[in-house]
């Protein structure tokens, strides 16, 4: 029973950690004053090795000082979910006593105290965006020494439309005017005379997809409906969001229901804490009906 405890807690520990990526390895690391010791660099702190022992050259460290700090710069923004640090193993562990974690200029967090070895986890329960994350140590004559620190989250999402870069298609093109890329326009006039709508044929199961033509993290999707008396075909439609093309997308995962838009409205759908994937397609399963749109947006990063 204790191995499987054991087990569990681990796989929990190896879940949280896998969620993001460390993004801490691409950083650049920086000390207040480093060591004499050659083998006390900063970026030994962001070197992927949790070994705790400070002779086997995988820790940083400061001179003796006022209030030493370590720092990485990640080299762009991130929404940060999770920071980890290692504390050296083989003495002092409590020279990082009262540590202050900074994200920017944020305090997210007091170690009060770690024993030696020790590994302190520290996930956020509110969104925290920041380029730097910064390890202080507040006093006189104090040591700063830290074996790891890594740093778990994604690229911070902009309103950047990344729609406007991918290709449509639809199941039937109602007139000339009515092409699927109309809805990846930029344009979100809602008078269908303007010919910035797409618009299907009065079919069964109507679609259309959106090619984003690489995996993106897609966190959300805008839809702008029709402003004239056919704002009620979107009623019922369905965003899915995934890498398979099969189906013209419908069989991916479902991101958000359409109940219903008000007339030339736009309405913002989240897609939970993000979904993978390289196509977005808005079906309306199951009915025989028209599909009409005036404008999709996609909010999102590439996946590398």
């Amino acid at each position: 029973m204790k191995n499987l405890f054991l087990f569990l807690a681990l796989l929990l520990l190896h879940s949280a950690c896998s969620a993001h990526e460390n993004v801490a390895l691409r950083g650049k690391a920086t000390l207040s004053n480093r060591a004499l010791d050659s083998t006390a660099a900063a970026n030994n702190a962001i070197d992927g090795n949790r070994n705790s022992n400070f002779y086997a050259g995988s820790c940083a460290s400061s001179i003796l000082q006022t209030a030493p700090w370590w720092k990485v710069d990640l080299l762009e923004s991130y929404t940060i979910s999770q920071i980890v640090i290692v504390n050296r193993g083989d003495c002092c562990g409590e020279r990082i006593n009262d540590l202050e974690v900074y994200v920017d200029r944020q305090k997210v967090a007091t170690i009060i105290a770690m024993n030696a070895g020790e590994i302190f986890i520290y996930n956020f329960n509110t969104t925290v965006d920041g380029r730097e994350v910064t390890l202080m140590l507040p006093g006189d004559n104090r040591l700063l020494t830290v074996c790891e620190v890594e740093v778990y989250g994604h690229p911070t999402v902009t309103r950047q439309n990344v729609a406007l870069k991918g290709k449509a298609s639809q199941s039937s093109l109602f007139d000339y005017r009515s092409i699927a890329s109309n809805a990846i326009d930029g344009n979100p006039d809602s008078t269908w005379e303007s010919g910035a709508c797409s618009c299907t044929t009065d079919m069964m199961d109507p679609w259309w997809k959106l090619d984003l033509l690489e995996t993106h993290k897609v966190f959300s999707v805008n839809v702008t409906n029709r402003g004239d008396g056919a704002f009620r075909q979107l009623n019922g439609a369905v965003i899915h969001v995934g890498d398979s093309p099969d189906n013209m997308g419908v069989n991916n995962p479902r991101c958000a229901h359409i109940s219903s838009i008000p007339a030339g409205e736009t309405a913002e759908f989240q897609c939970g804490s993000g979904m993978d994937g390289r196509y977005v397609t808005i079906n309306i399963p199951g009915e025989t009906r028209i599909l009409s749109m005036c404008e999709v947006e996609v909010f999102g990063y590439v996946l590398n």
